[in-house]
């Protein structure tokens, strides 16, 4: 799954799993260029994580209902109405954005096979 902000596409990894959702982005060292997607969130922590991110919360369809730019270690962001998904991007990606318009979510062709064998 990639993420299309104007000419640039960012990948994007869909965390499942307790382990892997409680980890997320804690202690990676690395300036990161890959976006993590939270399904069925709605409250956000930055406890651990070593550099500033961008932060997108989103309904079920994903369009952009708040954006936070440059959000530092120790923050967070209470519950919401209406949030769905919640989006960890790397840095300056918010600056492309717009509040309430449709994130542009490109599927790959193995998530799309996916997707219809679910269906059958």
């Amino acid at each position: 799954m990639y993420l299309q902000v104007k000419n640039k596409k960012i990948k994007i990894i869909e965390l499942t799993g307790f382990w892997n959702r409680f980890k997320g982005l804690k202690f990676v060292l690395e300036p990161i260029d890959y976006g993590i997607k939270f399904s069925k969130k709605k409250f956000v922590t930055t406890n651990f994580l070593c550099q500033k991110i961008d932060i997108v919360l989103t309904d079920k369809e994903d369009n952009i209902l708040y954006m936070y730019k440059k959000m530092n270690t120790e923050k967070y962001i209470f519950p919401k109405r209406k949030v769905y998904n919640v989006y960890f991007l790397p840095l300056n990606t918010v600056k492309n954005l717009k509040l309430n318009t449709k994130l542009k979510i490109i599927k790959t062709d193995k998530e799309n096979k996916n997707e219809k064998k679910d269906e059958n």
